[in-house]
């Protein structure tokens, strides 16, 4: 394994210095102090080398988010997980590019989809709260969306003029549309979205414990309707 991940390094730090143009692997190879045969025991070919360059990069960012202080207030957490997005690709702009902005990689990195669940459990932690007015999924999506297109035009833009504030407006374009205007106190609905945050809040609640009281059939046409309500409410306070 120290063979193995003294290859990865090398790798990223070539692709790095090239600015993610190309990756030889003669040179990954010279560099790392190992034979060809050796890289491709470990990697298979070119391809399988970026594969393990790009899940080597999701586990690092998986890392930072781990890091991240959670606290009671769900929606200060996801802004502190998306400026953790956004500090991670400014750090790593040729690494983030394969992650987020080409082709790479051929199978999505098991880190990748806990980075994605991290997300959802804030966005659930949130809807419970009712400070969503669309369901978790959706606002993960829309989220992570809005943080990759930021983040990757922020990259290119780098020493450039025309940025300035970008990633602090998009994620008040975001937060304006996934979110309620405040946290409602005890018994109160929602201000901005009431239907909707109620109906996502109850979402939520069934996501994490489907009802008892309630047969699979049942909770899955409940579900149905919330999920109604809600997309409803939005389109209609729009």
């Amino acid at each position: 394994m120290a063979v193995r991940d003294q290859i990865l390094r090398v790798a990223a730090r070539l692709l790095a210095e090239s600015g993610g143009e190309s990756l030889s692997i003669r040179a990954v190879c010279s560099a790392a102090g190992v034979g060809v045969p050796t890289l491709h025991h470990y990697f298979r070919d070119r391809q399988g080398l970026l594969d393990a360059v790009v899940a080597h990069g999701f586990e690092q960012y998986l890392t930072t988010k781990q890091a991240v202080v959670t606290t009671e207030d769900a929606v200060a957490d996801l802004r502190r997980y998306w400026d953790n997005h956004v500090a991670f690709g400014l750090a790593h702009p040729t690494l983030y590019r394969l992650m987020y902005g080409s082709a790479y990689p051929s199978r999505r990195p098991a880190a990748a989809d806990e980075v994605y669940r991290l997300l959802l459990r804030a966005l659930h932690r949130a809807a419970r709260s009712r400070r969503l007015r669309v369901p978790p999924d959706t606002a993960a999506q829309l989220i992570s969306a809005a943080a990759v297109g930021v983040t990757l035009t922020l990259i290119r833009k780098t020493g450039q003029n025309g940025t300035g504030d970008l990633a602090d407006r998009a994620w008040a374009a975001v937060l304006a549309a996934i979110g309620t205007a405040a946290e409602p106190g005890p018994g109160q609905p929602a201000a901005g979205a009431a239907p909707a945050a109620q109906a996502v809040a109850l979402l939520a609640a069934l996501d994490s414990q489907p009802s008892s009281v309630l047969s699979p059939t049942e909770n899955a046409l409940l579900h149905e309707w919330l999920t109604r309500l809600a997309s409803a409410a939005v389109t209609h306070s729009g």
